[in-house]
């Protein structure tokens, strides 16, 4: 069983750094070309948890771009704007949902995850639940996201400790996070 961190697990982690380091962290992902990153989709109402889920991602080789203050997009949203994150989408090496309680309320995040779909194969996508509580869970297979493989915190065969990894619950397989991240 793959162990998903909590909200408030991912914001201690931002907190353990400086806030200087968590407004840089987040900068440079809001700032950045999405040309061959980690396209991270995730809901507004999570950017408590984002300088967190950015720097794991970036300790295990990630180069994470978020489209919150991408000077390309328009201001407000219309056609442009979908064309846009269309475009992004698509540039980008991989794509990674950050799954929260939000993110199933918000109108983009499913919407990105199918342009994703459409753009990229199953290798290419993961889901990232994030747990309001540890024992409600059950929300992460929820339709169309027990179909992509997940982001999980878990102990392979013959090792000691554990990791961070990419997990396929249907094969129950993974492959250790920096590897698929750089596949």
């Amino acid at each position: 069983m793959a162990d998903y961190f909590t909200r408030s697990e991912y914001v201690g982690f931002a907190q353990g750094l400086s806030l200087q380091e968590r407004t840089n962290v987040r900068k440079r992902a809001e700032t950045r070309s999405p040309d061959r990153a980690i396209f991270l989709s995730h809901s507004s109402k999570d950017e408590d948890i984002l300088p967190g889920v950015i720097r794991i991602l970036e300790l295990h080789g990630a180069t994470v771009y978020i489209d919150k203050k991408d000077p390309g997009l328009p201001p407000y949203t219309n056609k442009e704007t979908a064309a846009s994150l269309r475009l992004r989408i698509r540039q980008a090496r991989k794509f990674i949902l950050l799954a929260s309680e939000n993110s199933k309320d918000s109108r983009w995040v499913p919407w990105e995850l199918g342009i994703a779909d459409g753009y990229k194969s199953f290798d290419n996508i993961a889901v990232l639940p994030v747990l309001e509580d540890t024992r409600q869970d059950s929300w992460t297979s929820w339709e169309y996201l027990g179909l992509y493989d997940r982001v999980a915190w878990k102990m392979f065969r013959g090792k000691e400790e554990e990791e961070w990894m990419v997990w396929d619950r249907r094969e129950n397989t993974a492959h250790p996070l920096r590897t698929w991240l750089n596949r």
